[in-house]
């Protein structure tokens, strides 16, 4: 018999994942099955299993190599003692399942010929592979109420496609949703793709967000700042009462405390925060003019620095 090592096509040095692998790859190209009546292939094909059984148990490598036993396994100098035939055998370690699967299957298609579905004619026939259809992108421009709050929203997915989705309170600009399969179709039997759904936030003509927190500003009149009051403020859960301290100014910034963006998961409800900002009347009243000239000459005040 040939050398072991150059029947598998591997150095002498080779590892015994190299061995398996090459055992692999050529008897899937020589099995007898894949071949029929073809004599060579059939030798050949005895020769490579005969080899990988050798090379393939430690013990009978380091034999072999030491000079103990021939490439048949027969001892040197007692005569060639020889194994049971590979073609009684089965040619496959143990430990070569996934293999043995691979190899079965390929016999059957062999074996039934061409058929709907496969590539190529004759022989072995191989399955067309299966192509994940591509994911498609879209935008979805949702108000900043919607988005801070939760919504539910339709989304149109070309020309006849119409979906609800459900849009997560407290989503941000920028983030996408993942619509598992509902993208382009697949090829030859594979998985749809995904659509993906780009969040834009329209932004708001009062409110403005920071992380869990809602800040805006708040119109109140002179006497409501000077005095102090009770007044309506807007929040996204609609309109609360708010008490205005006595002696607020432009920039006082009042809490609400749990108005912001509602709890989601350990993320605790956020707060909405009121920066007042003081008015005073257009036109401007002559009868308050008339006050605070005759009120600023005896009550003067510095604002500015320096």
């Amino acid at each position: 018999m040939k050398d072991p090592y150059q029947t598998l096509g591997v150095g002498r040095t080779a590892s015994a994942d190299e061995i398996k692998r090459n055992y692999r790859r050529l008897a899937k190209k020589l099995h007898p099955d894949l071949n029929p009546g073809d004599k060579r292939i059939e030798a050949q094909f005895k020769e490579l299993t005969a080899a990988y059984e050798l090379l393939s148990d430690p013990e009978k490598r380091r034999r072999f190599d030491d000079g103990e036993i021939d490439a048949a396994g027969g001892e040197r100098g007692f005569g060639h003692r020889r194994r049971e035939s590979a073609s009684r055998r089965r040619p496959f370690a143990a430990d070569d399942d996934l293999f043995v699967d691979d190899i079965i299957a390929d016999i059957l298609r062999a074996k039934r010929g061409p058929q709907r579905g496969y590539a190529g004619t004759g022989g072995a026939q191989r399955p067309r592979e299966r192509k994940r259809g591509d994911n498609v992108t879209f935008t979805l421009r949702v108000p900043f109420i919607e988005a801070a709050l939760g919504a539910k929203k339709r989304v149109t997915l070309g020309a006849e496609k119409t979906l609800e989705i459900g849009v997560p309170a407290g989503i941000e600009s920028g983030k996408t949703l993942r619509l598992k399969g509902q993208g382009s179709s697949g090829r030859d039997g594979g998985e749809a793709g995904d659509a993906l759904i780009e969040i834009v936030v329209e932004p708001h003509e009062i409110f403005t967000r920071k992380e869990r927190d809602i800040h805006a500003e708040l119109a109140v009149s002179l006497p409501e700042a000077v005095l102090g009051a009770t007044v309506t403020a807007p929040t996204l859960h609609g309109a609360v009462a708010l008490k205005v301290p006595p002696g607020s100014n432009t920039g006082t910034t009042l809490r609400l405390k749990g108005k912001g963006l509602p709890a989601h998961g350990s993320a605790a409800a956020g707060d909405h925060y009121v920066a007042l900002r003081i008015v005073l009347p257009s036109p401007p009243d002559p009868e308050l003019v008339r006050f605070v000239e005759n009120w600023a000459r005896t009550h003067r005040y510095e604002v500015r620095d320096g």
